[in-house]
């Protein structure tokens, strides 16, 4: 019985100290002040649904 709480109590401590670091980092993050951009792409039209030539070719193909 011993040797059973021996090789659980390593893993506990990880987890703890996970679990603190990830708490750390976020505060660190909160506290720096910086705020976070999102990259701007620059063609409107790059992103969204569009119907292309493969698109339609399966719109046939799942038909009933």
């Amino acid at each position: 019985m011993a040797d059973k709480d021996v090789k659980t109590l390593p893993r506990r401590d990880f987890l703890k100290a996970a679990g603190v670091t990830g708490a750390a980092a976020g505060a660190a993050v909160a506290l720096s002040g910086k705020s976070a951009q999102a990259a701007a792409t620059d063609d409107a039209k790059q992103g969204g649904y569009q119907e292309t030539e493969h698109v339609m070719t399966y719109y046939e193909l799942a038909r009933f």
